[in-house]
């Protein structure tokens, strides 16, 4: 064997040994999920520039050693949510963002409801050593003042009651800005999903270590 195909195997090898090990680090990097909604799912967007697409990017360039996994569904509710959730769990999830109840507001479900299954979904993260941010969402006005602050008031009470982070509304500074809403006026472009991951970003942080 001549020299120059001896060094090319060889080189071969090192990154074969290379992708290996970053493939090893990237299974055994904490995980966060964020579990949710067509907001987590990207609805309206190409793949890559999903919010946890971005939220990778974020704690990638940051130095945080974590693994993304976006488990969001497009159409859910919260009672989707807990049908979801021993699925969530078997990823032993070091965090989840927790963003669910705009379906349910949008379609007129129990606010009860709502609440219980979010309460049901936080105990048993919690339960299972797994930290959660809340994330929050509003309704549109023309559901009226009442009901969108009862609304509301489902998240900042059980993040209290938690004593979890909460995302009061996960589209600050995107929901009315141009070029950051899609044409239905619901959900992100790839310009919002940006800003929404850098929102996540920020709740996150105190939660998160290097």
């Amino acid at each position: 064997m001549d020299v120059s195909r001896r060094q090319f195997l060889l080189f071969l090898f090192t990154l074969s040994l290379a992708s290996a090990f970053h493939c090893a680090q990237a299974a055994e990097a904490p995980v966060i999920v964020c579990f949710g909604d067509s907001l987590t799912a990207g609805y309206g967007v190409e793949p890559g520039h999903t919010y946890p697409d971005n939220l990778q990017k974020l704690l990638d360039a940051h130095g945080y050693h974590y693994r993304v996994v976006n488990k969001g569904v497009s159409g859910n509710t919260t009672k989707d949510g807990t049908d979801r959730l021993k699925d969530v769990l078997a990823l032993h999830p070091h965090i989840v963002v927790l963003e669910f109840g705009g379906n349910d507001g949008l379609r007129g479900l129990p606010l009860a409801s709502t609440r219980q299954n979010l309460e049901a979904l936080m105990t048993a993260f919690q339960k299972a050593g797994t930290k959660v941010l809340l994330a929050g969402i509003t309704l549109p006005p023309n559901y009226g003042p009442d009901y969108i602050q009862q609304f509301n008031s489902i998240y900042t009470s059980l993040a209290k009651k938690y004593n979890t982070p909460l995302i009061p509304f996960l589209l600050k500074d995107v929901y009315g800005i141009p070029g950051s809403m899609q044409e239905d006026g619901i959900h992100p472009t790839a310009q919002g999903c940006r800003q929404v991951a850098e929102n996540v970003f920020q709740a996150l942080r105190p939660l998160l270590r290097k």
